[in-house]
């Protein structure tokens, strides 16, 4: 019998399968030169998908400038397939304007603006960052070659199931080489399906069902006329219900709270104004609300840092190092992050913040950096000689780094009353500009930058399964949370349009240690801190922070249909305290789909931020050895060396 041509299904169209599809491009010629029939099945438009659709707000923005975003493999990225170089963002905008990128449709006035005005400085809308992501999708596809066919299915995926227990006769087929022996089916919302011999889920940011807490509010809301909205993205949210001028609780003040203050005040027609003094006003339209937002830090994100290096940069960690981690591994079965990994972290963040100190503001330091850094590589980050070291050497307290206290800026304080409560808040905000935005504060980059070597380069260093399961939680828990905090917060402006509103008294800051309840001898959900005496109710409560990774609650039929079938389980940690659930999609570190006894599910890969793999978003920084450049490459290849290895689906 002729070999058939072997089928690959994305089930998800977004950035993280248009990087895959590059790298299938990229590695076909060394593993498998035959050809080959690819499904992409995704409801939006490839390449953007949901979370980057053009379809949401033009008021909302990247967190990252045009200069820091990329979808290449280039040089930097050590992984076995060969780099391909392309423009990031900045320069995709360039070509465009000047002719020289042709591939790109008719783009809309205000696009074409925004063309225009974009630096490599400026951070993009989202919407323009959709037609950059969709491009990059075309592209790869074209880059796949003339026998490789691409089909897109503009449709939900709702399952999977072997083939053998297919009964739909609208399988689809390429070139009229059956695929009835395919090993997998994939159900689609329309009714048909589609034949593959390999699956790969990669379904970006998913939403989960309400949790229990979630539900009861949401329920108490409806029952005494209220609003609430559990944990979601907010842009797929409906807030019409709430009124001009109607108080709002809200928890959460990271970026998903950002994206929410803009679709509350802009979306509802106000406007920022530059005062001659420099500040910042709001205009407002009359159809605001007035917003009480709190969290555990009870602080914004940091935000985004304009300032440049003035000394001595550091290229690479010095002491979180694969020769460190190697001796570690060596050493111990199972490492632990809080004693072995974190201290290495924490030094290499010390070692490059005291460096751009010494070396680009030396009058801010006593004696030199020849001096300081042999004695600062012999102690430890947690010992009292390099404490007393720091002391000595920079005499101002404020310049000395506390990580504990920058994780917590506001722990410990009690605040005496609701004013004291605002101006900290204010304050605090004031503050990190200026640490942010100023030309004379650039060791905040310098901490930024060696924050970001580490988060990139801690799953290609430590294999996750050596981890012991409380290190495995606080990673993709507290260490993930602490990096987002200090590096991936909102532009600065962001937090200058913060302090407008709460100059205009349209937001108000409850603090850190919030909680909220439900109570019903008034119908009204109340708000506070442990903090401080300042106590609020109000009618509406919004959760403003993505929804928790649970893939047995996910509103995502195929991801929920893999639990179902018992196919695929969630990640499940053993510690002291009992056992634990990540709510993530256990997969092995080829990124298969691996069985609740954790066997690879042969044909299944599974890739993203809802995966027990260590995930690091889909787009990067150019020129910094991206982890998720690194999987996709791994992923790629992973796939096409399974296809090859049928003899079924060898080419003639």
């Amino acid at each position: 019998m002729p070999s058939r041509e072997p089928a690959i299904a994305f089930i998800g169209g977004g950035p993280r399968t248009a990087g895959v599809l590059e790298r299938l491009a990229a590695n076909r010629p060394e593993l498998f030169g035959g050809p080959l029939h690819i499904h992409v099945i995704e409801p939006h438009e490839p390449g953007s998908g949901r979370i980057w659709r053009y379809d949401q707000d033009p008021g909302l923005l990247l967190n990252s400038t045009a200069a820091d975003v990329t979808m290449f493999t280039d040089s930097s990225v050590a992984c076995d397939g060969p780099s391909v170089d392309g423009p990031g963002l900045s320069t995709w905008a360039a070509g465009v304007l000047d002719g020289s990128i042709r591939d790109v449709p008719a783009l809309e006035p205000h696009l074409l603006d925004q063309l225009r005005a974009l630096t490599p400085a400026s951070f993009p809308t989202r919407q323009l960052q959709s037609k950059y992501l969709e491009w990059f999708f075309r592209r790869a596809v074209s880059n796949l070659g003339p026998d490789v066919t691409v089909t897109v299915h503009r449709d939900t995926a709702t399952g999977v199931v072997r083939s053998s227990a297919s009964t739909t006769q609208d399988v689809a087929t390429q070139d009229n080489h059956t695929h009835d022996d395919a090993a997998h089916r994939v159900r689609l919302a329309s009714g048909a399906e589609v034949a593959a011999d390999v699956v790969v889920y990669a379904l970006g940011h998913t939403d989960s069902l309400a949790d229990p807490e979630s539900a009861r509010l949401s329920e108490f809301a409806a029952r005494h006329g209220g609003f609430h909205a559990p944990p979601s993205y907010t842009t797929d949210v409906d807030y019409s219900a709430i009124e001009a001028g109607q108080d709002v609780i809200v928890s959460g003040m990271g970026l998903a709270f950002v994206d929410l203050m803009v679709l509350l005040f802009e979306g509802r027609g106000g406007r920022f104004e530059e005062s001659p003094d420099g500040e910042l006003d709001y205009v407002p339209s009359g159809a605001e609300p007035r917003v009480w937002a709190g969290s555990r830090r009870g602080v914004p994100y940091h935000s985004k840092i304009s300032s440049v290096l003035r000394g001595e940069p550091v290229l690479r960690p010095r002491y979180f190092t694969s020769s460190a981690i190697d001796a570690l591994l060596a050493e111990h079965q199972e490492l632990d992050f809080r004693t072995q990994l974190w201290p290495l972290i924490a030094k290499d963040a010390g070692y490059a913040y005291y460096r751009e100190l010494f070396t680009g503001y030396p009058s801010r330091v006593l004696g030199t950096w020849a001096d300081f850094e042999p004695r600062f590589d012999a102690l430890d980050w947690y010992s009292a000689a390099r404490e007393e070291l720091v002391a000595f050497s920079v005499p101002d307290p404020a310049l000395r780094l506390d990580l504990e206290k920058l994780d917590h800026p506001l722990s410990g304080c009690a605040f005496a009353d609701y004013e004291t409560v605002q101006r900290s808040v204010a304050a605090y905000i004031h503050r990190d500009l200026d640490l942010r935005t100023s030309p004379d504060h650039s060791e905040t980059l310098a901490l930024f930058t060696a924050l970001l070597f580490v988060y990139m380069d801690l799953g290609r260093l430590v294999p996750q399964e050596r981890l012991n399961a409380r290190s495995q939680q606080t990673i993709h828990g507290w260490w993930h949370g602490f990096f987002s905090f200090v590096d991936s917060g909102p532009p600065a402006h962001r937090l200058r349009e913060m302090l407008a509103l709460h100059r205009a008294g349209l937001l108000k800051f409850l603090g850190p240690g919030m909680w909220v309840r439900a109570d019903d001898s008034i119908g009204r959900f109340v708000a506070g801190t442990f903090q401080s005496p300042v106590v609020v109710d109000a009618s509406a409560y919004i959760e403003a922070r993505l929804p928790s990774a649970s893939v047995e609650r996910s509103a995502n039929p195929a991801l929920r249909d893999l639990h179902d079938a018992g196919w695929g389980t969630e990640q499940r940690l053993l510690t002291s305290e009992g056992a634990h659930s990540t709510g993530k999609l256990l997969v092995s570190g080829n990124h298969e789909v691996l069985s609740p006894v954790a066997t690879p599910q042969k044909g299944l890969f599974a890739v993203g931020p809802w995966t027990s793999g260590w995930g690091a978003g889909a787009f990067a920084r150019p020129n910094t050895n991206a982890a998720p450049f690194r999987e996709n490459d791994a992923l790629a290849r992973r796939i096409l060396s399974t296809v090859a290895a049928a003899p079924a689906l060898q080419p003639n």
